[in-house]
């Protein structure tokens, strides 16, 4: 009886050995698939992610001859008392030439609140010829207490996209920004003390009742 209960007990110590080291591996891909997802989305353009390239290489794209009129949107998450909007509503550029958008971000809070920004456009399938050479949303941004500030975003369409069936009789395209306040700005907003309104002095006639 007991020579069957020992190999029962080492066939269940590997099962469970197999079965914690599949948790593990599944943890593991569960972290990596953030960064591949949107590595993914960044080489395809899959979803309207845009692209960045550096001015270098941006200097030596050509110039189309075809337009493309770039309407710009702005939000902010509904918890973040953040004033976020474009200061133009539209742009009409020609096809590979560089171009200056701007934005605009207010602090409405007597508070410190950093935030980032997560951006695609649309239709999605020019996500992958809107190239950024400089962008708010390369970085988190930090506003002080009622601090204004502008935001810039340098940018250019690909020429490649006139090459694309599927993309090169796109007009229009519109550039989306959300603005999301980080979990770390959160977390020191709720821990600063909410200060106590002052008690008032007892009148002086009253003291003496």
């Amino acid at each position: 009886m007991a020579a069957s209960v020992v190999p029962n007990v080492q066939k269940n110590r590997k099962v469970g050995m197999l079965a914690a080291g599949g948790a593990l591996a599944m943890l593991g891909l569960g972290y990596a698939s953030v960064p591949l997802y949107q590595l993914f989305c960044q080489v395809t353009g899959y979803g309207g992610t845009t692209q960045r390239a550096d001015a270098a290489a941006a200097a030596g794209v050509k110039v189309a001859g075809k337009s493309v009129t770039i309407r710009f949107d702005a939000n902010v998450a509904r918890d973040m008392p953040w004033q976020f909007k474009p200061m133009q509503v539209k742009q009409d550029v020609r096809v590979g030439q560089r171009q200056m958008a701007r934005y605009e971000a207010r602090n409405l809070s007597d508070q410190t609140v950093t935030g980032t920004a997560i951006f695609n456009v649309s239709p999605e399938q020019a996500g992958k010829y809107f190239n950024k050479i400089q962008c708010f949303c390369f970085t988190e941004q930090t506003l002080q207490p009622g601090q204004q500030i502008p935001m810039p975003v340098i940018y250019y369409v690909d020429p490649a996209i006139l090459d694309d069936p599927s993309a090169k009789n796109i007009e229009e395209i519109t550039l989306s920004y959300t603005f999301n306040e980080t979990h770390e700005s959160v977390a020191a907003r709720q821990r600063k003390p909410v200060s106590q309104p002052m008690e008032k002095p007892l009148d002086p006639a009253q003291t003496r009742r």
